[in-house]
Formats: structure tokens, sequence, C-alpha cells
């Protein structure tokens, strides 16, 4: 345990609107402006997350950079950058992106844009997915990061930080005005500038007792729009039938998901859909809510007497179905598409597992090259709805 104290002074002002004001109630402005804090802690010994919480001018900033140094705060971001061109050259990109993922911020266009083009929620997990990078004995510094996006998001936030520092053995500490996200923060010890308070944590492991609440609903093709420019795919939706449902907290839709018929039908044989498009909202990325939306719509469509299968090239959405007893592995191809020419209005040639064919496209688009591509079918229970 160690003391910690800073006190802060404010120089008065010798306006005299200010010196009637305190005149007319005696006020001793050089106590008044003089704000002392003191508190013994432990931030010494292990830990992944600590919290400094408190009112703004209740000196959490100043706190922060009396143990950890004046740039201990100091940001990484750069807003005309894309955010995978901030990380250090000697990185692997499998690197930046296991960094960025783990920050819950895995819309792969979000990573190519402009920093200054992205929400605040996806500046501060970008922000922290760039301190990652630290040496390992560093520790972490991130001022009001949760200021800056709304309460549910801040949660959210939350659960998925603390989560990826655990499992990287990462040591960060956050300062925030709010004690709402302390639960879903789990820190293992907390600063309390307000009440001049230290509580050790660390031992102390209990489970969440607030709990989000998102639901399924279906919906129209209208709302894909506000979700496409978050998707790795082309921002229009499949051609032909399609069913297309949204995830929602409270009244705002959050997740898109539309399931689309590949196959042609065969007679006797069960209507397959493909599930495709799955899209949430980067704000609320990092607490598993692709994979229970996907889940919780295809076993609508199941319910309505569909194969249900699903075929993409994510890498991200391929760890999260290996790791669901609902979906079952089928096949994996390599696919190659290459531009060779002009071949007729609107198409181009692709080669797809050594055979060459007609694509349809714009001549002068380029395509995606090597890219292999995954195949699950959905084994889970079925809903009728």
């Amino acid at each position: 345990m160690q003391d910690y104290g800073l006190t802060l002074v404010s120089e008065p002002s010798k306006s005299f609107r200010c010196q009637k004001a305190a005149n007319s109630l005696d006020i001793d402005t050089s106590k008044k402006l003089t704000h002392t804090f003191q508190v013994r802690a432990d931030i010494e010994s292990d830990f992944n997350i600590g919290l400094i919480v408190g009112a703004s001018g209740s000196g959490k900033t100043s706190l922060a950079k009396e143990i950890w140094g004046q740039d201990s705060l100091r940001l990484f971001l750069r807003e005309d950058l894309p955010i995978i061109d901030q990380f250090p050259e000697n990185l692997t990109y499998d690197t930046c992106v296991a960094m960025l993922s783990g920050v819950g911020l895995t819309s792969v266009p979000c990573w190519i844009r402009p920093a200054a083009t992205l929400s605040n929620g996806q500046r501060a997990r970008a922000e922290i997915a760039l301190q990652m990078t630290k040496n390992d004995d560093e520790v972490i510094v991130i001022d009001e990061w949760t200021s800056v996006v709304d309460r549910t998001v801040a949660k959210v936030m939350s659960h998925c930080i603390q989560k990826f520092a655990r499992k990287t053995h990462k040591s960060i500490v956050l300062l925030s005005c709010h004690y709402d996200v302390i639960e879903w923060l789990r820190p293992d010890w907390i600063i309390d500038c307000n009440k001049q308070r230290y509580v050790d944590r660390r031992r102390l492991r209990c489970e969440r007792a607030e709990q989000l609440q998102f639901d399924l609903r279906q919906v129209g093709r209208e709302t894909w729009p506000y979700f496409s420019k978050y998707h790795y795919l082309s921002d229009r939706l499949p051609a032909g039938y399609i069913e297309t449902f949204g995830l929602f907290c409270g009244d705002d839709q959050i997740g898109f998901q539309c399931f689309a018929n590949y196959v042609p039908d065969r007679t006797g044989k069960q209507r397959i859909l493909h599930a495709n498009r799955i899209v949430v909202h980067p704000d609320y990325c990092g607490f598993g809510l692709g994979m229970r939306m996907v889940n919780a719509a295809s076993a609508v469509m199941a319910g309505r007497g569909y194969r249900v299968m699903c075929k993409f090239s994510s890498a991200p959405m391929l760890a999260s179905m290996r790791r669901d007893d609902q979906w079952v592995f089928r096949s994996s191809d390599r696919l190659f598409k290459q531009q060779v020419g002009k071949v007729g209005r609107g198409f181009s040639m692709k080669r797809k597992n050594g055979r060459i064919g007609r694509a349809g496209g714009d001549n002068n688009r380029g395509f995606r090259l090597d890219v292999r591509t995954y195949s699950f079918e959905y084994v889970g229970a079925s809903l009728t709805a």
C-alpha cells in the first residue's frame, strides 16, 4: 500500500463581479478554490483493470499523471489516417487484426476509413487498440472514454475491453465520471475520487446483476442501407427471394440479418436458404451479439421448414461458427477472381477451383483475389414464429 495525494489550486479571479460575489458571502477564496486529495492504495500488485472514477474536477486526470507521468495520457490515434495503417510497422497484419477484434472493432470497412469518419465509440476502441501496442510492462491509461457514447454502448465496450485485457495480460487504467460501468468492467481495484476511497477487488468475483436486453424482429429491406457500410461485401442485398431480420436494443435497430435463396429449388427436396449480410453495428460488437442474432433468426427459418446454410469468407465469423454447436462445418473452397479483360458488357472472367466462367460485374472494377469461403449448416433447434 502506498499513499497518493495531490492538491489542485485554482487562481481566484480579480474581476469586479467575482470579488463582489465572494464578498457577498464572505467566502475564503483560498480555501474554496483548493481541492486536496489523499488516498492509500495498492496499484503496484498485478492487475488487469483499474478504475479511477469521480465527478469532473475531482482530480482523476491529475492523479493519473502524478502516478504514471505526464505522457501517460498521450493519445495515439490520428484522425487523418485509417486505423489499420497506424499500428507500428514491426507488427504483423494478423497481430493488428487481433488487437482491433479484441477491443470489439471487427468491421473491416472501419479499419480502412480515416479515423475522423468513425463514430465516437469506434474511435475510442481504436485508441485502446493502438495503446495495446505499448510494452507489456507499461500501464495503459485511458481518460474519460465512456463519456463520448451512450450508456448502453459504454457498458458493451466496458465488457469487451476488460475481457481482452485479461486475455492479453495487459494492465489498463480507465478514468471515468460514470459509475454505471463498474460491474461491466469488473475492475481489480477502484480509486473513487469523490469519496477519496480505494477498494481492492482482486479477490472479488461477483455475478453481474444488470443485464442488457436485445430482441429479434422481422424487418423490411429498407433498413439495410444503415448497416451496409459496415459489411465487407456488396452494399446491395441478394436478388430473388429474401427474408430480413433486425436485432434491437429497445427501439434502436443495432443489427441486420438476411436469408437468401442461392440454390435452385428441387422437387421433393427441402428448400435451402443461406444466412448472409450478418452485421452488428460496430458500437455493439465484442458482446457476442452477431452469433446470437444469426442463431435466433436461423431457428425461426428452420421452424418455417427451411434448411439453413451459411457461406462466408470472414475470419471472425469462421472462429465464431467453429465454437458454436448449433452449426456444422460442411466445406471450404478457395475462390480465385481475376479480371482478364472484356468479355461482353457487364461481364468479366472468373476462375473458381481451376474453372473459367463469366461473372457479372463492372469491367473496370477490381475483384477480391485468392479468397477462401466456408460453408456451415444450421443444426440447432427450430422456433415457430
